[in-house]
């Protein structure tokens, strides 16, 4: 059976309402991998900022009006660099293309992510990747997929045999918090078996989710690239904190995500 969107109320459950979200992300990542391919060249940051626009455009012309249908009261949030708390209330928040940078220089890593968050908790998320044709979801309370599949996070229960993983700072971010993010790189580097650092954010956190990586931290960060990975590992079975183990909200300053197993040991290094 075709997938066709099915126009929902507001009375329609989570799991329905997670179901359409899902087709959402992926038509919008249609629209983005038939404009992915060759690299896009710019020479100015205005050039740069203009094409990183015209690829959330694409995507946004699919998802704004798609979820807005399905929640006709939800607030919007598309501004991937936002952060903090929410409004009480709905609110979607959207990526319409994680990892951006990545689609415009042909790299592979990139998705389009819908979170709904209900009173500053997200309630479901899905999470596309066109060029692998993967989307991972999350209802919270009903466990977190890839394509159906139940997910679970890694079982290792030593640091040093991990694969972790961070993503870089964003833009202009302040210097403290970059030097910060290079410390934590070094402690990482001498207590975990490998160090991943590469962006975005989302894709590391669904490799948590997936069993794939041990544990993923980052300083300073967004709640678009944060909340849709937070559901994915905690309806996987990790857990979720700030780097001092302490419970993470949009407001903290830092996050981690681990299997159990290593996520005092990943504290234990971030803090030392």
């Amino acid at each position: 059976m075709s997938e066709t969107l099915q126009t929902t109320d507001a009375a329609a459950s989570d799991a329905d309402l997670l179901a359409q979200t899902a087709i959402a992300v992926r038509a919008a990542g249609s629209a983005l991998r038939e404009r992915f391919g060759e690299v896009v060249r710019y020479q100015t940051r205005e050039e740069l900022m203009g094409a990183l626009a015209a690829n959330d455009d694409a995507a946004l012309d699919i998802l704004r009006p798609t979820l807005t249908e399905l929640r006709p009261d939800a607030g919007w949030v598309e501004d991937e660099l936002d952060g903090g708390a929410l409004p009480p209330g709905e609110w979607w928040v959207v990526d319409p293309a994680e990892g951006n940078v990545n689609h415009l220089h042909a790299l592979p890593e990139w998705a389009v992510t819908a979170t709904l968050v209900r009173e500053n908790q997200p309630v479901l998320t899905a999470v596309h990747l066109p060029l692998t044709g993967e989307t991972y979801t999350a209802l919270a309370g009903a466990g977190a997929h890839l394509d159906g599949r139940p997910l679970h996070v890694s079982p290792t229960a030593d640091l040093g045999l991990s694969i972790v993983a961070t993503s870089q700072a964003r833009p202009d971010e302040d210097e403290n918090v970059v030097r910060r993010v290079g410390s934590s790189i070094t402690a990482m580097l001498i207590d975990a078996l490998v160090v991943r650092t590469a962006v975005p954010a989302t894709l590391h956190l669904t490799n948590v989710a997936a069993g794939r990586i041990d544990a993923f931290w980052q300083f300073a960060g967004a709640r678009a690239d944060l909340l849709p990975g937070a559901l994915l590992v905690t309806e996987a079975g990790g857990r979720i904190s700030d780097a001092e183990g302490r419970p993470w909200t949009p407001q903290s300053e830092s996050f981690l995500a681990a299997a159990p197993g290593v996520h005092a040991q990943a504290v234990a290094t971030l803090t030392r």
